[in-house]
């Protein structure tokens, strides 16, 4: 069994609390945050007054989904891969998604236009929105029946390691 300690300095006092966490609930965790940023951008992008501005935001995005999608690919991905088809099925799905957003925000990129960059990005939040679904209903789920609980807390372990949870 892998334990996750997570410490918060408060004052001076430190407290800390130790947890088994399974690399699917920190990505959910994280989806629930992109899920807020989604919706902020949903909001704002329609007020940009430049195809600079929309490709700013996107920039920020694209930036916070490529680590998100590397650790998916590199602790889920792979895993699941050595269990079932690679051909086909949800991971195959699950990197194409991958794909596709990552081209989407390249090809906004290079967008000066405000209609076309605002068209772009709102299209990578909906398929990114969409791809998220995908993983929650349908690829955590079949994580947990393929990888079983021991597994996916080693990765959660290593996801907090990644992203500086623990030392």
């Amino acid at each position: 069994m892998s334990w996750i300690y997570n410490r918060i300095r408060l004052s001076d006092y430190t407290y800390s609390e130790v947890s088994l966490m399974k690399v699917t609930q920190a990505l959910l965790g994280e989806h629930a945050v992109f899920t807020t940023l989604f919706t902020h951008l949903e909001t704002r992008i329609p007020q940009a007054d430049s195809g600079a501005e929309v490709v700013a935001l996107g920039a920020m995005l694209q930036s916070a989904l490529a680590s998100h999608a590397q650790l998916e690919d590199k602790l889920l991905f792979g895993a699941l891969e050595d269990v079932m088809d690679t051909r086909m099925g949800p991971v195959a799905v699950m990197r194409l998604e991958h794909e596709q957003i990552e081209g989407g925000l390249e090809a906004l990129m290079t967008q000066d236009d405000v209609t076309a960059a605002t068209r772009t990005l709102l299209q990578v939040i909906d398929t990114a929105r969409s791809h998220f679904a995908k993983e929650e209903q349908i690829l955590f789920p079949l994580s947990a029946q393929l990888l079983g609980d021991e597994v996916l807390e080693t990765f959660g372990e290593r996801w907090a390691s990644a992203r500086h949870v623990i030392e």
